[in-house]
C-alpha cells in the first residue's frame, strides 16, 4: 500500500458489510428523530452508528454521514426511502462525486482518543531514546516489503534525533503473527527488530516463522495493535501516525517518497544512498 485514501475506506466497507449481511451496526442524530429515517438508517441508529447529517445529493437521493469509532463515511438512500446505496456515485458524465460530497459535508477525523492508546501501545523503540527531535509511531508487519524500505529509509534520520516506535501487527500470511510475537517476546526486542530487518530479502518467499508456542497474551496484543491501526484509518502496512510541529495528527498509509521525510519529521534532509531506496525519491 503506498498512498491513504482521502476518507476512512475500512469503516466504508465494514459498513457495507454489515448491511448487506444484517449485522449489528451502531448511532443518533441531533436533527430529527430516528423513528423518522428509512428502515435500514434505523437499523444503524438502534446499534449505535450516529448519523451525523444529512444532505441532498444527485437524483433526488439523500446523503447521509455516517460515523462510528470516530471514522464516518457516506451512504444514500432513494427518494421513497426503500432502498439504500451504499458505493461510489458516478454522474453522466463518469465524474465520481463521493469525493466531492466528503469533502463538503464529511468532518475530519479525530484521532486525539487513539492517539493516547497509540502511545501505550506495546512497540520496538528504534533511534534517539533520550529527548528525541522527533516521534513517529510506525505499524508494521514482518514480511511486509515496503515496511523494510521505511525502515532503511529511517535509518539515517534516527541518528539525527529521530525516534520510532515500530507496533508490530499480523495481516500479511500466516507468518506474520510467529514472527512478531518472536520479536515482542524476545529480551532485547529493538536487537531481535533489527536482525530481523537485516535479514529480510524484499522479493524473496516469506521466510517460515519461528518455531515457539505462541503465547496468548503477546497474541492478544499484537491483534489489538491492528485494530488500533484500524482506527486511525490504515488499512495496509506500513501506517505512519506522528504529531506535527503545531501538535496536530497525522496519518499515512504506505511508505513515505524520500523527498517527504524531512517534512514529516522537522528535520534536515539527511543524505540517503541506498541503491534498493532511490525509486522512492
Amino acid at each position: 500500500m503506498r498512498n491513504l485514501p482521502p476518507y476512512p475506506l475500512p469503516f466504508f466497507g465494514r459498513l457495507a458489510a454489515s448491511v448487506l449481511l444484517g449485522l449489528a451496526l451502531s448511532g443518533a442524530h441531533n436533527a430529527a428523530r430516528a423513528a423518522d429515517y428509512p428502515k435500514q438508517i434505523q437499523g444503524a441508529v438502534a446499534r449505535g452508528i450516529k448519523v451525523v447529517k444529512t444532505f441532498p445529493a444527485v437524483s433526488s437521493l439523500t446523503g447521509w454521514v455516517l460515523s462510528q469509532g470516530g471514522q464516518s463515511s457516506i451512504v444514500y438512500t432513494t427518494p421513497d426511502g426503500k432502498t439504500m446505496l451504499v458505493g461510489e456515485l458516478i454522474d453522466e458524465n463518469g465524474k465520481p462525486l463521493n469525493a466531492q460530497y466528503a469533502s463538503q459535508f464529511v468532518p475530519p477525523p479525530n484521532y486525539s482518543a487513539s492517539f493516547t492508546e497509540l502511545e501505550r501501545a506495546d512497540h520496538v523503540v528504534e533511534g534517539t531514546l533520550k529527548n528525541p527531535k522527533s516521534v513517529l509511531y510506525v505499524f508494521f508487519d514482518a514480511n511486509c516489503p515496503f515496511c523494510h524500505f521505511t525502515w532503511k529509509a529511517l535509518q539515517p534520520y534516527e541518528k539525527a534525533g529521530l525516534q520510532v516506535r515500530w507496533i508490530p501487527v499480523a495481516v500479511l500470511g500466516e507468518t506474520s503473527l510467529p514472527k512478531a510475537a518472536a520479536i515482542m517476546a524476545a529480551k532485547d526486542k529493538t536487537a531481535a527488530f533489527r536482525t530481523m530487518q537485516a535479514q529480510y530479502r524484499p522479493g524473496a518467499p516469506p521466510t517460515p516463522g519461528p518455531r515457539m508456542a505462541l503465547q496468548p497474551e503477546l497474541t492478544e496484543k499484537i491483534r489489538k495493535n491492528g485494530e488500533l491501526m484500524e482506527k486511525f484509518s490504515i488499512s495496509g502496512t506500513p501506517g505512519i501516525v506522528w504529531k506535527d510541529r503545531d501538535g496536530k495528527i497525522q496519518v499515512k498509509g504506505g511508505m513515505p517518497r524520500l523527498s517527504e521525510i524531512p517534512n514529516m519529521i522537522g528535520l534536515p534532509e539527511q543524505k540517503i544512498d541506498d541503491p534498493e531506496l532511490q525509486k522512492f525519491r
